[in-house]
């Protein structure tokens, strides 16, 4: 599974303000695997960058990771809140061709008994191409706690946009059991 993890922030861009949401968001990623919970292939890379607020420039880098390099997934941190500058999903927008919204209601859902602040979230998920884009919020708290609703789920989503026949085996069974 190949992770991009890209953080939208004017601060971190301009170098005036580390950046800890990538990072933690990448050791988050990587705990997960190490703690073997899932089928994750050998293969599996991560990667970061970032980028200033500003609708175009993360535009671009999605686009970039999604078409050229043809990543898995594609985490965002930082933009969805209600600032002027927060365009992150706008941004996803521009770019999903479908969108993912049950992703982005369990991170909001979940993070309403965290927090009361996760009403203001606007982030979204989509897919464009064969990689699933989820925006995460901004603090490194809250966008681990945000990944971590998902987590679980991700390999599958990945497995079910690559076209891998066991996802779609795993699905026919599920779908067959009585009362589905």
């Amino acid at each position: 599974m190949r992770v991009g993890i890209l953080t939208a922030s004017d601060r971190s861009h301009r170098g005036e303000r580390e950046d800890l949401s990538g990072p933690a968001l990448a050791q988050a990623l990587r705990d997960f695997w190490a703690a073997g919970e899932t089928r994750v292939p050998e293969d599996h890379a991560i990667v970061g960058a970032i980028v200033p607020d500003d609708r175009a420039s993360i535009s671009a880098q999605l686009v970039a990771w999604c078409d050229d390099d043809r990543f898995d997934v594609v985490l965002t941190t930082g933009g969805t809140g209600f600032a002027p500058r927060d365009v992150t999903p706008e941004a996803t927008l521009d770019v999903v061709e479908r969108l993912a919204p049950g992703l982005a209601e369990v991170i909001r859902a979940e993070s309403q008994r965290v927090t009361r602040h996760a009403m203001l979230s606007r982030g979204v998920a989509g897919i464009r191409g064969r990689t699933l884009i989820v925006n995460l919020p901004g603090s490194p708290r809250g966008a681990v706690e945000s990944l971590g609703f998902i987590l679980p789920v991700l390999p599958h989503a990945v497995e079910l946009l690559r076209g891998d026949g066991a996802a779609e085996q795993h699905h026919r069974r599920v779908d067959d059991r009585p009362g589905s």
